[in-house]
């Protein structure tokens, strides 16, 4: 979480550079290209069925990402996290039973605490694009899990993050190829080296092998402190000071992802000797 957060930081800093489209892009790209490079998954082992589910997994982890940096490039760090943690409680919430749909209403007075609609304070296009990230990161958990159960190690990874890399490719030669080209230089190409080692490739990594020893219960206790996490980075490393509301609503945020996920465990997926194992699956953040 440490890693996402930081990795997040310093993306924003790249923004007056590349842009938002340009910072995701150069993040995304190279990572891939890592993965795909020190893994070097043999497509061979996979399913039809896994093979698409990976690929879906890189095009919804595209799209978290650039939608995630649109946001961050409008709103504070702590807010857009916590509220792009909405589509993980969501998930939770969705599949608990009893209890766990109480916790939505938690979230609410959360998000309304962060983003004061009375005051006309947060720009709406952030928060708009910090929501659209929150539903794909809730895809994001759902095909984590099939990718989990049909691949073992970071096979599954190494296929989904290359796809997101040519994903983000795409999109920018669509969009915004020239102003991108014209900014890159050799230092911003070994920044976003650097920058995509930090996050996604330790941080995703560091997912999978986490889930192969803690209960999806546990592991999404530990992400609901994922915006506590993000305000603090946001005030040390960027400067954003939260106020009072904005601090009681991401406190509000990560008590109902801890008590959602608490009442929300997941059934396992596979047989013994699947890509999972039979171990419950779960995964978090850009």
């Amino acid at each position: 979480m440490l890693c996402v957060q930081l990795g997040l930081a310093v993306s924003v800093g790249l923004v007056d550079r590349l842009g938002t489209d340009g910072t995701a892009w150069l993040r995304l790209a190279w990572a891939g290209l890592l993965l795909a490079v020190l893994v070097r998954p043999r497509l061979r082992g996979f399913t039809r069925r896994g093979l698409l589910t990976c690929v879906l997994l890189g095009v919804v982890t595209a799209a978290l990402t650039f939608l995630f940096m649109a946001a961050v490039a409008r709103i504070p760090l702590g807010t857009a996290s916590a509220l792009e943690f909405l589509g993980p409680l969501g998930v939770a919430v969705a599949r608990g039973r009893g209890p766990a749909r109480l916790w939505a209403g938690v979230a609410a007075v959360g998000v309304l605490l962060l983003t004061e609609p009375w005051r006309g304070a947060v720009d709406p296009a952030g928060v708009g694009f910090a929501l659209a990230a929150a539903v794909c990161w809730a895809g994001y958990i759902v095909l984590t899990q099939k990718v989990g159960d049909e691949a073992t190690g970071l096979r599954g990874l190494a296929v989904s993050m290359p796809v997101a890399g040519l994903t983000a490719t795409a999109f920018v030669a669509l969009t915004d190829a020239p102003a991108v080209l014209e900014a890159l230089d050799p230092q911003l190409l070994l920044v976003g080296l650097g920058l995509a080692v930090l996050l996604p490739v330790v941080p995703f990594s560091l997912e999978m092998l986490a889930l192969r020893r803690l209960t999806a219960a546990a592991f999404g206790t530990l992400m609901a402190l994922e915006p506590a996490i993000a305000l603090l980075v946001g005030l040390v490393a960027l400067r954003q000071v939260p106020g009072w509301s904005a601090v009681v609503g991401i406190a509000f945020v990560v008590a109902a992802g801890i008590g959602a996920e608490r009442t929300g465990a997941r059934v396992a997926a596979g047989p013994p000797g699947s890509g999972a194992g039979g171990r419950p699956v779960q995964s978090a953040s850009v």
